[in-house]
């Protein structure tokens, strides 16, 4: 083989390798570029499902609202004895998600009342926590509406992958030491919390979302305009939170 050919030879094999190099590199920067693609989706995914699962929370809330202005009393709420037209059986066991994962509603109820997925014990709803420093006078929140947010104005009335829960809870302004009972007098004085009641919106969906959102609601009597009227009950919000 002369000079020449094996010139040629040589050329070759590094045009090969350069092409191997480039091939390489260009495969790595496309499989970067879907990497990221595919992250922004799950980002924005998970970005859109967080919103929704606000908006959830507040759907359930006046959802709740709609049955409680009805309520001349809310201490048969606060007991558990009342519950909302809006629910989907028992409260407590499972239920399976539009995604297919499941929640357990007794696990969330002990969550929300003493931070634990088993039964609480009164001393444990009642232990001074940041999130609820109110000691004896606490919320025990009581399981009042729950359901597929889908069904929440009839079968099939809302397009939403969400399964909402609604707890009441007596207002912790108050001091009677009772969360079973509303506004208790105490020493003849009134209850500053009497007529006011706590509610608590979860909302569940696809991608893990999830959001608490905790309402105060107060029970007003409105003056007739007409002085022949009738006076009239309302109920407003006071407060409004998210719980991280």
């Amino acid at each position: 083989m002369n000079a020449a050919s094996l010139r040629s030879v040589e050329e070759r094999g590094v045009a090969v390798v350069i092409a191997i190099m480039a091939t390489t590199l260009m495969l790595t920067l496309g499989g970067a570029l879907i990497l990221l693609s595919s992250s922004e989706s799950a980002i924005a995914g998970n970005f859109r499902m967080a919103h929704e699962a606000t908006y959830a929370a507040d759907a359930a809330i006046e959802r709740a609202l709609a049955d409680l202005r009805g309520q001349a009393d809310f201490t048969p709420v606060l007991a558990g004895a009342v519950q909302s037209s809006f629910a989907d059986g028992s409260p407590s066991g499972s239920r399976t998600l539009a995604d297919g994962s499941t929640i357990d509603l007794d696990r969330i109820t002990n969550l929300a009342n003493c931070q634990k997925i088993s039964v609480c014990s009164d001393a444990e709803v009642a232990t001074v926590t940041t999130e609820r420093p109110w000691g004896a006078n606490n919320p025990r929140w009581t399981l009042f509406a729950y359901g597929r947010l889908a069904d929440v104005l009839g079968p099939a009335k809302v397009r939403s992958p969400f399964y909402v829960l609604t707890f009441v809870g007596d207002d912790p302004s108050e001091n009677d030491g009772n969360p079973a009972v509303d506004g208790l007098a105490v020493g003849g004085v009134p209850n500053p919390g009497n007529g006011i009641v706590a509610i608590r919106a979860e909302a569940f969906g696809p991608r893990s979302a999830h959001k608490v959102v905790v309402a105060t609601v107060g029970r007003f009597t409105i003056a007739p305009v007409d002085p022949d009227g009738q006076t009239s009950t309302q109920l407003r919000v006071l407060s409004w939170r998210q719980v991280r």
